[in-house]
């Protein structure tokens, strides 16, 4: 007969079970520390040493990383994603920036999509906090903060979309994105007309998404991206075209 004894689990596996899943999930996300281990452990309900046999275990899988005085740290588990030397290879190459945000413009689209359809009530309240503050910070004229916010509520709809591989994948695209391998940010809040018009995408988003207009949503996002791709392309243009006037100018003054 197909049937086997049933084993009693151990506590410590099933911490490991917990925070593996929290990471899955995206609630633990790479570099949070988790609390003291005394902490820890009464939240859990478990003893410190089966505690210990958990963090060992998820440390040995390389989901989380110990530093000596510091804690016990989620791992860079999304630093793998992407290995160097093609990170290094997609910043020398300027069609690499089409080609992310062409991945981002289907990628995104789906997930708004799916966030619309699929997303509770609390993660739509997550979008709407994050936007709400998109719009005070747009009076403020600090791009950084802009910047910042813009990601969160990108990530935001990602998460809502309940796809843990989309998850950790678009993670791993912003992050090459915060480290500046495909193109600054904050080249986007130049001017005071595209803060606008950016601010006005992402409420058309936004209100898709509250009223779970499904397709509202995924068509708003390609308008957003395809606005984002053509700011791209002009400023490259005009930044090819300072170049050559900078030229000219040189050469001019150089004259007798």
């Amino acid at each position: 007969m197909p049937f086997q004894l049933v084993q009693p689990e151990k506590l410590s596996g099933a911490v490991v079970r917990q925070i593996e899943e929290l990471i899955l999930r995206g609630v633990l996300r790479p570099g949070e520390r988790l609390p003291p281990e005394r902490e820890l452990a009464e939240r859990l309900g478990v003893s410190r040493p089966s505690l210990r046999d958990a963090l060992s275990a998820l440390q040995d899988s390389g989901l989380l990383a110990a530093k000596p005085g510091a804690g016990v740290y989620v791992a860079d588990v999304l630093g793998s994603a992407f290995a160097p030397a093609l990170t290094q290879l997609f910043a020398r190459h300027d069609e690499a920036v089409f080609d992310y945000l062409s991945f981002r413009r289907d990628l995104e689209g789906l997930a708004a999509e799916r966030a619309a359809r699929l997303g509770s009530q609390t993660d739509l309240k997550v979008v709407q906090a994050v936007f709400s503050k998109m719009e005070s910070a747009h009076t403020k004229r600090n791009s950084d903060e802009e910047a910042q916010l813009d990601a969160q509520f990108h990530m935001a709809i990602i998460e809502a979309s309940h796809n843990v591989v989309m998850l950790h994948m678009m993670r791993s695209m912003y992050q090459l994105l915060r480290d500046g391998v495909f193109y600054n940010r904050q080249v986007m809040f130049r001017q005071k007309t595209t803060r606008s018009v950016l601010l006005d995408q992402h409420r058309a988003i936004n209100d898709a998404l509250q009223t779970r207009d499904a397709e509202g949503a995924k068509a708003a996002v390609h308008a957003h991206m395809d606005f984002v791709e053509k700011s791209l392309r002009d400023q490259q243009r005009a930044d090819r075209n300072e170049d050559v006037a900078r030229l000219r100018l040189d050469h001019e003054e150089s004259k007798p």
